[in-house]
């Protein structure tokens, strides 16, 4: 059996037939990241030693490619949990990891905060020592996951050291997390994005990740090549669905009066077209990403930064497409596209932003810092 075939089976008998209710009530999709984790897939990245299948980036970028046909929530959930499992793999302990692999066990990452915004690596949010423990507080803006994730990894301004950050593991459940309110937005409905209050929370010293400062670094060197190409990969696979879907409408729809398709329109197939190249400009893009990563080459930033916005920027327009070539049909819930259209609007504006990612491109081929 495939690898992956566990996957095909969870997206068609779970994930497709609750997406559009995912979507309509908010809801977060439990069943089927119960689904995943029994099937390994939660622990996809993690090593062998600890039970986890071994995989890697690559793979990575499948799964949530091929949720977000269906799912962009359910995909985006994924894509969180494999960004705080990267983290964890390099610092965590065995027993989180042994926790993951065997599906027990969902994180998230905590970075961006109200005071600083798309600006998710500088927190403001404090650390301090009291004791053997260690007090957060904090108010985190946007936490995919929030209080269905089992833990957070979490970013703070050091406790003692020189540095931009550090980064702590968090338990769901301490006491002094608080969820403001929560989240009926206009996309991305069922990934229980919400803010995070942490008044006087306490952790362990011990549950820090990485040394005390270094924050940031694990940021750029970890946290984003994997949270860039994940996205990159969601909005792939929503493209790919909404084209699916439009696709599967122009072929099938007739003018009765003239017996002719809607596919027989040169308009429309031109559509289709400019959509399909944009698609898979995208998707080759993000396979050179993964390739730059995983040779460690030296354009490897570039990609990382380019691919989250072109993939970004091309769903707004692939969906718009979609949305264009089905006509009113399209803005029926029960056929998706709408649904996917409406996801694809918030890559743009998750951090790093588009905006704030042109900004660092045009820094790094003109040979500025980028910070």
């Amino acid at each position: 059996m495939h690898r992956l075939a566990r996957l095909d089976e969870i997206i068609d008998s779970t994930l497709a037939p609750l997406a559009q209710r995912t979507d309509e009530e908010g809801r977060f999709p439990r069943e089927v990241i119960h689904a995943l984790g029994e099937a390994g897939l939660l622990g996809l990245t993690l090593p062998t030693r600890v039970r986890g299948m071994g995989l890697g980036l690559r793979e990575a970028t499948e799964v949530v490619s091929r949720i977000a046909q269906t799912c962009p929530s359910t995909a985006m959930v994924v894509c969180m949990h494999y960004c705080a499992t990267a983290v964890v793999n390099q610092f965590g302990t065995d027993e989180l990891r042994e926790a993951i692999a065997l599906g027990r066990h969902l994180s998230t990452l905590a970075f961006s905060e109200a005071e600083s915004r798309s600006h998710f690596w500088a927190p403001v949010s404090t650390a301090r020592a009291e004791g053997n423990d260690v007090v957060l507080d904090a108010r985190k803006s946007w936490v995919t996951s929030a209080f269905e994730a089992d833990s957070y990894v979490w970013s703070s301004k050091p406790l003692a050291a020189e540095g931009a950050s550090t980064l702590w593991l968090v338990d769901a459940k301490l006491s002094g997390l608080s969820q403001p309110g929560a989240f009926d937005g206009l996309g991305l409905r069922g990934n229980a994005s919400t803010p995070i209050a942490a008044r006087g929370v306490r952790i362990r010293t011990i549950d820090r990740l990485g040394d005390d400062g270094k924050g940031f670094d694990i940021m750029m060197g970890v946290v984003l090549p994997w949270f860039s190409t994940l996205s990159a990969a969601c909005s792939v696979g929503l493209m790919e669905g909404a084209l699916t879907r439009a696709i599967a409408h122009v072929a099938g729809t007739k003018h009765q009066h003239i017996g002719t398709s809607l596919a027989d329109l040169p308009t429309i197939r031109a559509y289709l077209a400019r959509a399909r190249i944009r698609t898979d400009s995208v998707n080759a893009l993000l396979s050179d990403t993964v390739a730059a990563i995983t040779d460690n080459r030296s354009d490897t930033i570039l990609r990382v930064l380019e691919v989250k916005a072109a993939a970004g920027e091309a769903a707004l327009e692939v969906t718009d497409t979609a949305m264009r070539v089905c006509g009113g049909a399209a803005f029926r819930g029960e056929a998706g596209i709408e649904r996917l259209f409406r996801d694809a609007r918030a890559a743009s504006v998750m951090a790093p932003t588009s905006d704030v990612l042109y900004d660092f491109i045009g820094k790094a081929i003109t040979g500025l810092p980028l910070f």
